[in-house]
């Protein structure tokens, strides 16, 4: 224990080291779920229906919670990927259950349905959106938004969202997604960053007609106070089991991508996204560490119990990452290069663990292009001309300023 708590501090010390240089924006931007003057007269009265997880707060206070506590009728729960409570791992199918704490019913958009059924809709009279998204087109969040916006355009539900700050809203990149490789971890043609609030992704979802029978939803929307697309802002709870420091959130655009190869991205360890490596890179980095199964966040994880060798980014510099408003492509083409068989490198019929990099890229070009030894310049001159049409249609959507 003595330990483990001494480990813990000097954890602490390294990363708060890494932010020193990094400007939040905490102590003047307000939420929409803070901004309770703006909505919660609308609730009044209404039998009401939530699609949250557990960053749902206002406060320290979960909304479901602060609402209850206002006498509003909150009579049912959508839970997305992960849960309710956010104590799934990534990918695991959730059940439908009871809140724990207040006997509320919950029913599960990340398992056997994705949307909300007339069933569910017939006793509400309106949908409440809270969750907290990190702007990247493979994070599901945006996903379940669609689909509750399709439920409700297709039921006759109105849905309100409360918005909130995207922690990576600073930057657009990536390639646009080829919608021949649409799937679970992209349904729309945009980049792998998209630059958008869950509120101004919903309008972009209405106006380019991205739901079935071209449906429009019926959406209002209580805007973050004070907050500019460009301002830094620390997540007080983690979005998810594996995103689990501002540290991992912003490595994320970059390093997500190697779900789709075949090493570990610090899956199975208390730093997932900020280490990368595989047990066939020993010798070629002096760094390593064993992924174990950890309840929760990763239960099988890739090389599990096997020593991989690798790249630390615990304490790399977030500033340089954040001033180049670009996702990290020197890692990919490095590793690549450093991996002893190149062919294994994408392979994923080798573990089950590994995505297919061309769904979660967006495109088959992105595994030729370092298969082939693009530079980094070769390959995001490609992405370019889809990037400037996808900020042109985004123009039409936004909410707030860009720098």
């Amino acid at each position: 224990m003595r330990t483990f708590f001494l480990f813990h501090i000097l954890y602490l010390f390294i990363i708060s080291g890494s932010y020193a240089q990094l400007k939040y924006s905490n102590d003047i931007i307000k939420t929409g779920a803070e901004q309770t003057e703006k909505y919660i007269h609308r609730l009044e009265g209404k039998k009401v229906a939530l699609v949250a997880n557990q960053t749902s707060i206002i406060g320290e206070t979960h909304l479901l919670d602060s609402l209850l506590n206002r006498g509003i009728k909150v009579t049912k729960v959508f839970g997305p990927e992960h849960g309710f409570r956010g104590n799934a791992s990534n990918g695991t199918e959730v059940t439908d259950e009871r809140d724990s704490k207040t006997g509320i019913e919950i029913v599960s958009l990340y398992g056997k349905k994705k949307s909300p059924t007339q069933e569910d809709l017939k006793d509400i009279d309106i949908i409440i959106f809270d969750i907290q998204d990190v702007g990247c087109r493979f994070y599901t969040n945006i996903n379940s938004l669609r689909d509750v916006m399709e439920s409700c355009a297709r039921y006759g539900k109105e849905l309100l969202i409360l918005d909130r700050p995207n922690p990576n809203a600073y930057f657009i990149d990536g390639p646009i997604l080829d919608m021949n490789y649409r799937s679970g971890i992209g349904q729309f043609p945009i980049p792998a960053v998209h630059g958008l609030t869950v509120a101004e992704f919903a309008q972009m979802v209405n106006g380019e007609g991205w739901m079935e029978d071209n449906l429009k939803c019926k959406i209002s929307i209580v805007k973050n106070a004070n907050y500019t697309h460009d301002l830094m802002y620390k997540l007080p709870v983690n979005p998810s089991p594996n995103l689990n420091t501002p540290e991992s959130i912003l490595l994320y655009p970059s390093t997500c991508l190697f779900e789709g190869v075949s090493l570990n991205h610090g899956r199975g360890t208390e730093f997932p996204f900020k280490r990368i490596g595989g047990p066939m890179l020993k010798g070629r980095y002096r760094f390593s560490f064993t992924p174990i199964s950890i309840k929760g966040m990763s239960e099988n994880p890739l090389y599990k119990g096997e020593v991989c060798f690798g790249i630390d980014l615990i304490n790399y510099d977030l500033e340089k990452l954040v001033q180049s408003r670009q996702i990290n492509l020197s890692w990919m083409k490095e590793l690549y290069a450093a991996h002893p068989d190149k062919k294994k490198f994408f392979d994923r019929s080798l573990h089950e663990q590994i995505g297919n990099i061309d769904f979660l890229a967006g495109t088959p070009e992105f595994k030729n292009q370092i298969q082939e030894g693009w530079t980094e310049e070769e390959i995001r001159e490609s992405w370019k001309p889809g990037l400037e049409k996808y900020k042109r249609m985004r123009e039409k959507y936004l909410i707030y300023k860009d720098r």
